[in-house]
Order: C-alpha cells, then sequence, then structure tokens
C-alpha cells in the first residue's frame, strides 16, 4: 500500500527500494572506499629488486576475514599474509616474470606491516621493470563493487633523495624505464593521482549522497554554484591540513560524521525552501564540508607520510583536482535533468526533489547504523 510524503504518494516501486537498503543492515561491515593504503620504497641493484613494503593493518585483516582459509593471527597471519601479497603482485624485467621471497616481516601487529621482498634480476642490464598488482580484488565489500589495495610508490637511489612518488594500483600498473625523459615521469605520476580523485568520488557513495542532497534544494545555477563552492572550500581546507599533519582525526569521528552528514542534507530537503536554501544551507555545506574533506584524505595521506612534503602537496593537488572532477562529472548532468523537469512540469519536479531526498536520508541512515558497528 503506499504511503504519502508531503501532500504525495510515494509509489511501491520506492518501498522495494526502501527495503533494499534496509536489508544492507544485515552486512557485517559498510564502508565507503573500499581501499587499503600503503607505501612501496623500491630499491634497483645490480642483481635484484628489494621492495620495502608499508602493507595496513586493515588489507591484512580484509584478506584473513574475507578468504576460505582459516584466519589465524600474529605471525602466522603475517607470513601467510606476505605470501598472499606476493601471489598477487606481478613483476616484470623486460618483458621476463621474476619471482620474489620474503626476507625480513614483522613479528606483531602494528599499524602499518613493514615487509621487505627481494626479487632477484636474470639480466643485470634491464632498463624496463612493469609491475601490476590485484591485492583484495577477488573480496567484494558490495555486489558489484570489489576491495582494492593501492600504494604511493618511491624509487630509492645510492646517496640520493628518493624520487617523487608514484600512485599504484590495480588500475595504475608501474612502470620504471631507464631511459624516460624526467618530465614525462612527473606527467605520468600526477595524472595517476588525478584519475584517482576521479574514481574516488564515483566509487564513493558517501560523497555523492551529500552532494546530490545539495544540488536536490537548489533553485538555479548561481544557488548551485554557491554551494558547492563553500562545500569545496571546506574539504579542501581539511584535505591539505591533513597532508602538513596539522589535523588528524580518527575515522570512528569521520565516518559517523559523514553519514550524519547526509541524513542532516537531505531533512533540511523535505523541510521546504526556507531551511534548505540561504545561509543555513552554506553553513551546512562548509561544516560538514571539513568532515568530508578528512574522509577524501583516508589511508592516502599515511601512505605519503615518508614524501618529501613538496611532493605530497603536489600529490594532494593533483588528487583534489580529481576529486572536483569526479564532482562535476555527477552534478551537472543530475542538476540540469532536474532544471528540465522543474521548467516544463513543476509538480514531478518538487516529487523528485522529495523522493529523492527521502532516499539519500535513508542511505545515510544505513551508512550512520553501519559506521558504529
Amino acid at each position: 500500500m503506499p504511503f504519502r510524503l508531503g501532500g504525495s504518494v510515494l509509489a511501491p516501486n520506492w518501498l522495494r527500494i526502501a527495503g533494499l537498503c534496509l536489508a544492507c543492515c544485515m552486512a557485517p561491515s559498510v564502508w565507503a572506499h573500499p581501499v587499503a593504503q600503503g607505501s612501496i620504497d623500491i630499491r634497483l641493484l645490480p642483481d635484484r629488486i628489494e621492495l620495502f613494503v608499508r602493507v595496513s593493518q586493515e588489507e591484512l585483516w580484509v584478506a584473513e576475514a574475507l578468504s576460505q582459509a582459516e584466519s589465524r593471527r600474529g605471525p602466522e597471519a603475517i607470513r601467510r599474509h606476505a605470501d598472499y601479497f606476493l601471489a598477487h603482485l606481478h613483476i616484470k624485467a623486460d618483458g621476463l616474470p621474476l619471482s620474489g621471497r620474503a626476507v625480513e616481516l614483522p613479528q606483531r601487529l602494528a599499524g602499518f606491516l613493514p615487509y621487505r621482498f627481494e626479487y632477484p634480476l636474470k639480466d643485470a642490464a634491464s632498463r624496463r621493470i612493469e609491475m601490476r598488482q590485484h591485492l583484495l580484488r577477488e573480496f567484494e565489500f558490495a555486489p558489484g563493487n570489489a576491495w582494492e589495495a593501492s600504494f604511493v610508490v618511491r624509487m630509492l637511489s645510492p646517496g640520493e633523495d628518493a624520487t617523487e612518488g608514484q600512485l599504484f594500483s590495480f588500475r595504475e600498473p608501474l612502470l620504471i624505464q631507464g631511459d624516460e625523459p624526467a618530465g614525462m615521469g612527473m606527467l605520468r605520476r600526477n595524472a595517476a593521482f588525478v584519475r584517482h580523485g576521479i574514481l574516488h568520488i564515483l566509487t564513493g557513495y558517501d560523497h555523492l549522497l551529500f552532494v546530490c542532497a545539495l544540488l536536490l534544494a537548489a533553485s538555479g545555477w548561481w544557488d548551485l554554484v554557491k554551494v558547492i563552492s563553500v562545500f569545496t572550500l571546506a574539504h579542501s581546507l581539511t584535505l591539505v591540513l591533513s597532508a602538513l599533519a596539522l589535523l588528524r582525526l580518527s575515522s570512528a569521528i569521520v565516518e559517523p560524521m559523514i553519514a550524519f552528514s547526509i541524513v542532516a542534507a537531505a531533512l533540511q530537503n523535505l523541510r521546504g525552501p526556507g531551511h534548505s536554501r540561504g545561509r543555513r544551507r552554506l553553513l551546512l555545506a562548509f561544516g560538514f564540508g571539513l568532515f568530508h574533506g578528512l574522509g577524501f584524505a583516508g589511508g592516502l595521506l599515511d601512505a605519503m607520510a615518508a614524501l618529501p612534503l613538496r611532493s605530497a602537496l603536489i600529490a594532494i593537488a593533483a588528487f583534489s583536482l580529481g576529486v572536483e572532477m569526479g564532482h562535476q562529472l555527477v552534478v551537472l548532468p543530475v542538476f540540469y535533468g532536474l532544471a528540465r523537469l522543474r521548467r516544463y512540469d513543476q509538480k514531478h519536479g518538487l516529487q523528485a526533489q522529495h523522493y529523492g531526498s527521502a532516499l539519500i536520508s535513508l542511505f545515510g541512515l544505513v551508512y550512520l547504523y553501519a559506521s558504529f558497528r
């Protein structure tokens, strides 16, 4: 039986969608961005390649919890995860695959686990090294959305500073080419962080839900520009402060606040234009935008902790550019569609705002519930 919201009848199809949302509560855990992040330092020697890896403990626990094997703890879990890491990391030298082995492993669990691997080189004159990985890709945290692991990579040279950080994920393979011009390497590294920022948004339903809640109540393009600009200013501020290690908050605080922001913005829409526009709206977008900036940072900043300040800021700037590009890929088409709907049928435009806000608030409640589990 349909029910009424704001004078409109909500069709049974919406009830079925709502039921699916509530069913998500049965899942053991829900995270906005199923990405485990770490760092890798690479040293090329005449006879071998050395990898100094900092793996997040989160990556180990995901692999342990979701694999079919019997779960273990302590050194046994670390050893098994090191074997798992080697099996899912593929390195080629001049097109020939290399086999690696663990040389040094930690004896106890910590926030980041330091691993050291070695890959003997078959030819000391190797000029082209290719690295690919598909860590955690066999595990899904939600249907159609698999976990992934990403790393910030530095090249170590004897007697020299480490090179600029480069992103390494299953989407971004790593190529080390001795005769590559320095400018091309820098361009490729920055492009990887831009792509990472775009995908961070397009696969991050928490930020998308909040932005969609903001744009649903926007009355025109200028109203949209103001609220999105304020949100961008706020999350860029905390992202930079996090990069400079001036502001860090636990995910136990950030995740629930992001979830609550979704609910608050959607409920503001349902209360009417007097609450969802003007100064109140801008204050909400700015206040919660500060927490979204910390959510954008996530483990990426920890992975970049070893980079020089200049390199870290360049990577953050490229990542932030990607985040904004991802926002616009969603905001512009959705707002344009709503604007046309309102122009041709004001009643249906208002219903779309009500229904959309109700559904967004429901998703936000599911996320809020999951963030405390």
